[in-house]
Protein backbone atom coordinates (compact mmCIF):
# COMPACT_ATOMS: atom_id res chain seq x y z
CA UNK A 1 0.00 0.00 0.00
CA UNK A 2 1.42 3.42 -0.95
CA UNK A 3 2.01 6.01 1.74
CA UNK A 4 -0.43 8.97 1.41
CA UNK A 5 1.26 12.20 0.37
CA UNK A 6 1.38 14.77 3.19
CA UNK A 7 -0.58 17.99 2.87
CA UNK A 8 1.51 21.14 3.31
CA UNK A 9 0.05 24.16 5.10
CA UNK A 10 1.15 27.69 5.79
CA UNK A 11 -0.30 28.97 9.07
CA UNK A 12 -0.45 32.53 10.37
CA UNK A 13 -2.05 33.34 13.75
CA UNK A 14 -2.15 36.97 14.93
CA UNK A 15 -3.36 37.93 18.41
CA UNK A 16 -3.66 41.63 19.32
CA UNK A 17 -4.52 43.04 22.73
CA UNK A 18 -5.44 46.74 23.04
CA UNK A 19 -5.76 48.28 26.50
CA UNK A 20 -7.57 51.37 27.77
CA UNK A 21 -4.76 52.27 30.16
CA UNK A 22 -1.04 51.48 30.01
CA UNK A 23 0.24 48.09 31.08
CA UNK A 24 3.37 48.66 33.15
CA UNK A 25 4.61 45.06 33.43
CA UNK A 26 3.34 41.69 32.23
CA UNK A 27 4.37 38.04 32.14
CA UNK A 28 3.00 35.70 29.43
CA UNK A 29 2.99 32.08 28.30
CA UNK A 30 2.02 31.07 24.77
CA UNK A 31 1.57 27.80 22.95
CA UNK A 32 1.48 28.85 19.31
CA UNK A 33 4.25 26.78 17.72
CA UNK A 34 3.08 23.49 16.14
CA UNK A 35 4.51 20.28 17.53
CA UNK A 36 6.04 17.53 15.45
CA UNK A 37 5.01 13.87 15.82
CA UNK A 38 4.32 10.74 13.78
CA UNK A 39 1.96 12.28 11.24
CA UNK A 40 2.93 15.97 11.42
CA UNK A 41 6.26 17.50 10.42
CA UNK A 42 7.19 21.12 11.13
CA UNK A 43 9.28 22.73 8.38
CA UNK A 44 9.67 26.00 10.26
CA UNK A 45 7.85 27.98 12.95
CA UNK A 46 8.38 31.31 14.70
CA UNK A 47 6.66 33.69 17.10
CA UNK A 48 7.13 37.48 16.79
CA UNK A 49 6.18 39.71 19.74
CA UNK A 50 5.61 43.46 19.62
CA UNK A 51 6.69 45.34 21.74
CA UNK A 52 9.90 43.40 22.03
CA UNK A 53 10.05 41.49 25.33
CA UNK A 54 12.71 42.18 27.92
CA UNK A 55 12.99 38.43 28.56
CA UNK A 56 11.99 35.48 26.41
CA UNK A 57 12.41 31.71 26.72
CA UNK A 58 11.34 28.72 24.63
CA UNK A 59 11.09 25.19 25.98
CA UNK A 60 8.82 22.14 26.10
CA UNK A 61 6.11 21.97 28.74
CA UNK A 62 5.12 18.85 30.71
CA UNK A 63 3.05 17.50 27.80
CA UNK A 64 5.75 18.10 25.19
CA UNK A 65 4.14 21.22 23.72
CA UNK A 66 6.34 24.08 22.53
CA UNK A 67 6.04 26.82 25.15
CA UNK A 68 7.16 30.43 24.71
CA UNK A 69 7.32 32.57 27.85
CA UNK A 70 8.07 36.28 27.77
CA UNK A 71 8.11 39.38 29.98
CA UNK A 72 7.42 43.01 29.07
CA UNK A 73 8.62 45.53 31.64
CA UNK A 74 8.14 48.81 29.75
CA UNK A 75 4.77 50.56 29.51
CA UNK A 76 2.56 49.68 26.51
CA UNK A 77 -1.06 49.94 25.36
CA UNK A 78 -1.06 47.27 22.65
CA UNK A 79 0.49 43.81 22.41
CA UNK A 80 0.68 41.80 19.18
CA UNK A 81 1.79 38.17 19.02
CA UNK A 82 2.25 36.72 15.53
CA UNK A 83 2.91 33.01 14.98
CA UNK A 84 3.92 31.81 11.51
CA UNK A 85 4.68 28.25 10.48
CA UNK A 86 4.73 25.73 7.67
CA UNK A 87 3.79 22.14 8.43
CA UNK A 88 3.16 18.88 6.59
CA UNK A 89 0.28 16.67 7.74
CA UNK A 90 0.06 13.01 6.71
CA UNK A 91 -3.23 11.11 7.11
CA UNK A 92 -2.85 8.66 10.01
CA UNK A 93 -3.34 4.90 9.83
CA UNK A 94 -6.80 4.36 11.30
CA UNK A 95 -8.31 1.03 12.34
CA UNK A 96 -11.80 -0.13 11.52
CA UNK A 97 -13.79 1.23 14.50
CA UNK A 98 -15.72 -2.04 14.76
CA UNK A 99 -12.50 -4.04 15.08
CA UNK A 100 -11.09 -2.16 18.08
CA UNK A 101 -11.12 -3.70 21.60
CA UNK A 102 -14.25 -3.55 23.78
CA UNK A 103 -14.32 -0.31 25.72
CA UNK A 104 -14.47 -2.11 29.10
CA UNK A 105 -11.26 -3.97 28.26
CA UNK A 106 -9.48 -0.70 27.47
CA UNK A 107 -10.76 0.90 30.70
CA UNK A 108 -9.49 -2.07 32.75
CA UNK A 109 -6.06 -1.89 31.12
CA UNK A 110 -5.81 1.83 31.86
CA UNK A 111 -6.93 1.32 35.47
CA UNK A 112 -4.27 -1.35 35.98
CA UNK A 113 -1.43 1.13 35.43
CA UNK A 114 0.80 -1.72 34.20
CA UNK A 115 3.22 -1.15 31.33
CA UNK A 116 5.07 1.92 30.07
CA UNK A 117 2.42 2.71 27.46
CA UNK A 118 -0.37 2.54 30.03
CA UNK A 119 1.49 4.56 32.66
CA UNK A 120 2.12 7.32 30.12
CA UNK A 121 -1.48 7.47 28.95
CA UNK A 122 -3.56 6.76 32.04
CA UNK A 123 -2.95 10.33 33.26
CA UNK A 124 -5.65 11.35 30.77
CA UNK A 125 -8.29 9.28 32.58
CA UNK A 126 -8.32 11.58 35.63
CA UNK A 127 -10.18 14.80 36.38
CA UNK A 128 -8.50 18.04 35.29
CA UNK A 129 -9.17 21.70 36.16
CA UNK A 130 -11.90 22.19 33.53
CA UNK A 131 -13.11 18.60 33.03
CA UNK A 132 -14.49 16.62 35.96
CA UNK A 133 -16.23 13.28 35.56
CA UNK A 134 -19.77 13.14 36.94
CA UNK A 135 -22.88 10.97 37.01
CA UNK A 136 -24.39 13.27 34.38
CA UNK A 137 -21.47 12.75 32.02
CA UNK A 138 -21.57 8.99 32.59
CA UNK A 139 -25.28 8.96 31.78
CA UNK A 140 -24.64 11.02 28.66
CA UNK A 141 -21.91 8.62 27.47
CA UNK A 142 -23.80 5.40 28.25
CA UNK A 143 -25.98 5.15 25.09
CA UNK A 144 -22.83 5.19 22.95
CA UNK A 145 -21.09 2.51 25.01
CA UNK A 146 -23.33 -0.48 25.64
CA UNK A 147 -21.56 -3.56 27.04
CA UNK A 148 -18.93 -4.99 24.71
CA UNK A 149 -19.02 -2.19 22.15
CA UNK A 150 -15.64 -1.57 20.41
CA UNK A 151 -14.03 1.50 21.94
CA UNK A 152 -13.53 3.50 18.73
CA UNK A 153 -17.04 2.66 17.49
CA UNK A 154 -18.39 4.06 20.76
CA UNK A 155 -16.26 7.21 20.43
CA UNK A 156 -17.45 7.76 16.86
CA UNK A 157 -21.07 7.44 18.00
CA UNK A 158 -20.50 9.82 20.92
CA UNK A 159 -18.93 12.32 18.53
CA UNK A 160 -21.95 12.05 16.22
CA UNK A 161 -24.37 12.61 19.09
CA UNK A 162 -22.59 15.74 20.29
CA UNK A 163 -22.56 17.10 16.74
CA UNK A 164 -26.27 16.33 16.34
CA UNK A 165 -27.60 17.27 19.77
CA UNK A 166 -25.52 20.40 20.48
CA UNK A 167 -25.89 23.71 18.64
CA UNK A 168 -22.76 25.56 17.50
CA UNK A 169 -23.35 29.00 19.02
CA UNK A 170 -20.38 31.36 19.62
CA UNK A 171 -22.60 33.68 21.68
CA UNK A 172 -23.70 30.97 24.12
CA UNK A 173 -20.50 30.51 26.14
CA UNK A 174 -17.19 32.03 27.21
CA UNK A 175 -13.96 30.44 28.39
CA UNK A 176 -15.37 30.58 31.92
CA UNK A 177 -18.67 28.79 31.15
CA UNK A 178 -18.90 25.59 33.27
CA UNK A 179 -19.08 22.31 31.40
CA UNK A 180 -22.19 21.41 33.41
CA UNK A 181 -23.99 24.37 31.83
CA UNK A 182 -22.91 23.34 28.33
CA UNK A 183 -24.16 19.80 28.96
CA UNK A 184 -27.48 21.12 30.24
CA UNK A 185 -28.12 23.79 27.57
CA UNK A 186 -26.59 21.87 24.62
CA UNK A 187 -24.98 24.98 23.12
CA UNK A 188 -21.42 26.18 22.72
CA UNK A 189 -18.31 26.10 20.54
CA UNK A 190 -15.51 23.67 19.75
CA UNK A 191 -13.84 24.08 23.15
CA UNK A 192 -17.11 23.21 24.92
CA UNK A 193 -17.83 20.19 22.73
CA UNK A 194 -14.30 18.88 23.26
CA UNK A 195 -14.62 19.24 27.04
CA UNK A 196 -17.98 17.44 27.07
CA UNK A 197 -16.67 14.56 24.98
CA UNK A 198 -13.49 14.25 27.07
CA UNK A 199 -15.51 14.27 30.28
CA UNK A 200 -17.89 11.61 28.96
CA UNK A 201 -15.00 9.34 27.92
CA UNK A 202 -13.19 9.78 31.23
CA UNK A 203 -16.38 9.03 33.14
CA UNK A 204 -16.13 5.55 31.60
CA UNK A 205 -12.47 5.18 32.59
CA UNK A 206 -11.14 5.88 29.09
CA UNK A 207 -8.18 8.11 28.27
CA UNK A 208 -8.99 11.30 26.35
CA UNK A 209 -7.01 14.46 25.83
CA UNK A 210 -7.73 17.97 24.55
CA UNK A 211 -6.10 19.00 21.28
CA UNK A 212 -5.72 22.58 20.08
CA UNK A 213 -4.81 23.76 16.62
CA UNK A 214 -6.45 24.76 13.37
CA UNK A 215 -8.79 23.34 10.76
CA UNK A 216 -9.36 24.37 7.18
CA UNK A 217 -12.71 26.03 6.50
CA UNK A 218 -12.89 24.21 3.17
CA UNK A 219 -10.66 21.43 1.87
CA UNK A 220 -9.28 21.79 -1.69
CA UNK A 221 -10.89 19.24 -3.98
CA UNK A 222 -13.67 18.60 -1.45
CA UNK A 223 -15.50 21.83 -0.70
CA UNK A 224 -17.30 20.50 2.38
CA UNK A 225 -17.51 23.24 4.98
CA UNK A 226 -15.95 22.69 8.41
CA UNK A 227 -16.70 24.77 11.51
CA UNK A 228 -13.90 26.43 13.46
CA UNK A 229 -11.67 27.55 10.61
CA UNK A 230 -11.58 31.25 11.47
CA UNK A 231 -9.74 30.95 14.80
CA UNK A 232 -8.05 28.38 16.99
CA UNK A 233 -9.89 25.07 16.91
CA UNK A 234 -10.21 22.27 19.47
CA UNK A 235 -10.96 18.58 19.24
CA UNK A 236 -10.41 15.30 21.13
CA UNK A 237 -7.86 12.50 21.06
CA UNK A 238 -8.89 9.09 22.42
CA UNK A 239 -6.48 6.28 23.30
CA UNK A 240 -7.14 3.09 21.32
CA UNK A 241 -4.53 0.38 22.03
CA UNK A 242 -4.40 -1.34 18.65
CA UNK A 243 -1.22 -2.44 16.89
CA UNK A 244 -0.31 -0.48 13.78
CA UNK A 245 -2.22 2.69 14.69
CA UNK A 246 -0.37 5.97 14.10
CA UNK A 247 0.71 8.28 16.92
CA UNK A 248 1.01 5.66 19.65
CA UNK A 249 -2.64 4.63 19.54
CA UNK A 250 -4.06 8.14 19.92
CA UNK A 251 -6.86 8.79 17.44
CA UNK A 252 -8.13 12.33 16.91
CA UNK A 253 -11.84 12.94 16.52
CA UNK A 254 -13.63 16.27 16.01
CA UNK A 255 -17.12 16.52 17.59
CA UNK A 256 -17.69 20.00 16.17
CA UNK A 257 -17.47 18.59 12.65
CA UNK A 258 -18.42 14.95 13.37
CA UNK A 259 -15.35 13.37 11.82
CA UNK A 260 -12.24 11.36 12.45
CA UNK A 261 -9.28 13.69 11.89
CA UNK A 262 -7.18 12.91 8.82
CA UNK A 263 -5.32 15.70 7.01
CA UNK A 264 -7.38 18.89 7.42
CA UNK A 265 -6.31 19.66 11.02
CA UNK A 266 -3.00 21.18 12.19
CA UNK A 267 -2.02 20.33 15.77
CA UNK A 268 -0.45 22.96 17.99
CA UNK A 269 -0.67 21.39 21.46
CA UNK A 270 -2.42 18.80 23.60
CA UNK A 271 -3.11 18.39 27.30
CA UNK A 272 -5.82 17.50 29.79
CA UNK A 273 -8.10 20.43 28.88
CA UNK A 274 -8.00 23.99 27.55
CA UNK A 275 -6.12 25.23 30.61
CA UNK A 276 -3.06 23.19 29.54
CA UNK A 277 -2.95 24.53 25.98
CA UNK A 278 -4.23 28.13 26.07
CA UNK A 279 -2.68 29.94 23.04
CA UNK A 280 -1.75 33.08 25.01
CA UNK A 281 -2.24 33.81 28.68
CA UNK A 282 -0.57 35.94 31.31
CA UNK A 283 -0.71 38.30 34.25
CA UNK A 284 -0.21 42.06 34.13
CA UNK A 285 -0.22 45.27 36.10
CA UNK A 286 -2.50 47.95 34.65
CA UNK A 287 -4.29 47.89 31.31
CA UNK A 288 -7.87 47.76 32.47
CA UNK A 289 -10.13 45.41 30.51
CA UNK A 290 -8.84 44.30 27.11
CA UNK A 291 -10.27 41.61 24.83
CA UNK A 292 -8.03 40.03 22.18
CA UNK A 293 -8.58 40.29 18.45
CA UNK A 294 -7.58 37.04 16.76
CA UNK A 295 -6.91 36.35 13.11
CA UNK A 296 -6.05 32.88 11.78
CA UNK A 297 -5.13 31.97 8.22
CA UNK A 298 -4.44 28.35 7.19
CA UNK A 299 -3.37 28.07 3.55
CA UNK A 300 -2.89 24.72 1.77
CA UNK A 301 0.21 24.61 -0.44
CA UNK A 302 1.21 22.54 -3.44
CA UNK A 303 4.33 20.36 -3.34
CA UNK A 304 6.44 23.24 -4.71
CA UNK A 305 5.23 25.65 -2.03
CA UNK A 306 2.74 27.67 -4.07
CA UNK A 307 -0.78 28.34 -2.83
CA UNK A 308 -3.24 25.56 -3.72
CA UNK A 309 -6.30 26.69 -5.65
CA UNK A 310 -9.39 26.82 -3.44
CA UNK A 311 -12.42 24.78 -4.47
CA UNK A 312 -15.69 26.38 -5.54
CA UNK A 313 -17.93 27.37 -2.66
CA UNK A 314 -20.07 24.43 -1.56
CA UNK A 315 -23.29 24.29 0.44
Amino acid sequence: MSTPRPMDYRVRHITTYTYATPVTISHHASRLLPRGFDTQSVHHASVAIQPRPAHRCEREDFFGNRLTTFTLNESYRALTVTAASRVAVRPPALPDPERTPPWEEVAVRLASGIGAEIVENCQYTFDSPLVRASAELYAFAAPSFPPGRPVLAGAVDLCRRIHTEFAYDPAATTIATPMTQVLRERRGVCQDFAHVMIGALRALGLAARYVSGYVLTRMPGDGARLEGGDASHAWVSVFVPVAGVSNGGWIDIDPTNDKLVTHEHVVIAWGRDFEDVSPVKGVMLGGGHGLPEVSVDVTPLTSNGSVMTAPPAGP
